[in-house]
């Protein structure tokens, strides 16, 4: 299993990726690479205004189709052409960097699109906000399917994504089918909470995953025994990192490996694995709050796990690509290690023989997803089949 690569670089190839993975058609995002293959030659963050002129392009395409569909009453089909250009949107804004003309307008089209799709085709997710002590924390309930009380599982972002992209992992939905719940949250650094709060990264994640909880506890179909936690990429220290402090959480996974994000950083000063973004350090301190680069690294000295995995008392997944080209497998060891007083624990490394090799599954989405939707429907309740 390999991932696509249609650049000369990873970074342009992972947004490919990421939009394949998340609903993208092969023909229309050949469409958008192929004017613009030479300018990704010149590095990763260089020619970044031309890959958002295009993808943005072909996303007011396909608004304007949609929009056709739903003057004659084609509500279902103007979604799903919605839901790409959203799509599209999402990732052509992901790849600028902080401030880049465009950025927050693409963003905003973006979130209204979305907002659109989700209503025209009814789907099952609902916008709602959780209070947190500063702000407040945007997020997608999908609601399990029949009468409660369900288990849940709270969702973050990692570094990058946003809870969109979560939603269009298909988790959420692999999870509904099991009779689970998920909310996806934009925790502070990422979506929503970032770009129009201006809520930064926050390492001691059970700060807002608790109000995540608090706020699961007030809903009636939701049963408050059996609430999971799980996080995609640098979620990989937020979920164990929650899980290990939250006494609620019932069960946990990481989809991806993210033990010692802190020394990432100084590997990533020596050029060592590959970085998710564009202007990766721009993104960063944005992300973090941070005016500088010292001030960057001293607030990323808090993502390290090391000392915190003892106190996860629940059953608890570490998933990896054994090939991630971004966080070293070794890191997926080391979360698994430390896992000394959870009743359950499980290490399960994806493999060329399946798929899922790169970060987080970029080539191959479906295994982790199967693979974490499995996992709690067998600690949380759910059903498997």
């Amino acid at each position: 299993m390999a991932l696509f690569e249609y650049f000369p670089n990873y970074i342009w190839n992972l947004s490919v990726a990421i939009a394949l993975e998340s609903g993208g058609r092969i023909g229309e995002i050949v469409d958008m690479c192929q004017p613009i293959k030479d300018a990704a030659a010149s590095g990763s963050d260089a020619g970044t205004p031309q890959f958002m002129a295009k993808w943005v392009e072909m996303a007011d395409r396909l608004i304007g189709l949609a929009d056709e569909d739903d003057a004659a009453g084609r509500g279902f089909s103007a979604s799903d052409k919605l839901e790409r250009a959203a799509l599209y949107l999402l990732v052509a804004e992901r790849m600028q960097g902080h401030g880049h003309p465009g950025r927050q307008e693409t963003y905003a089209r973006a979130l209204a699109t979305f907002a659109r799709s989700t209503q025209l085709g009814s789907i099952n997710r609902e916008r709602v906000e959780i209070p947190l002590a500063t702000g407040t924390m945007p997020a997608l309930f999908t609601r399990a399917a029949g009468p409660g009380p369900h288990p849940v599982v709270v969702y973050c972002n990692g570094l990058d994504s946003c809870k969109e992209l979560l939603y269009w992992s298909r988790l959420p939905e692999a999870l509904a089918r099991r009779g689970i719940s998920t909310l996806s949250v934009d925790q502070p650094g990422s979506g929503e909470a970032l770009r129009l709060q201006n809520l930064p990264v926050d390492p001691h994640s059970e700060n807002w995953a608790s109000k995540a909880v608090d706020w699961l506890e007030t809903q009636s179909d939701v049963d408050p025994a059996r609430i999971g936690m799980t996080g995609i990429s640098l979620g990989g220290h937020f979920a164990p990192r929650a899980v290990a402090y939250e006494p609620r959480f019932a069960s946990g996974a990481c989809w991806g490996a993210n033990h010692n994000w802190a020394e990432v950083q100084q590997k990533r000063l020596n050029r060592e694995g590959e970085n998710p973004v564009p202007h990766y350090w721009a993104h960063v301190m944005w992300a973090f709050g941070a005016e500088t680069m010292e001030e960057f690294l001293a607030k990323a000295d808090n993502m390290n796990l090391n000392g915190h995995m003892g106190g996860v008392k629940v059953p608890f997944l570490v998933t990896h690509g054994a090939k991630d080209r971004q966080i070293s497998v070794d890191y997926a060891h080391d979360c698994y290690d430390q896992l000394v007083n959870s009743p359950r624990r499980e290490l399960k490394l994806f493999t060329e023989r399946e798929g899922g090799v790169e970060h987080v599954g970029a080539d191959n989405m479906s295994f982790g997803r199967d693979y974490i939707a499995d996992w709690f429907a067998d600690t949380l309740g759910g059903r498997l089949a």
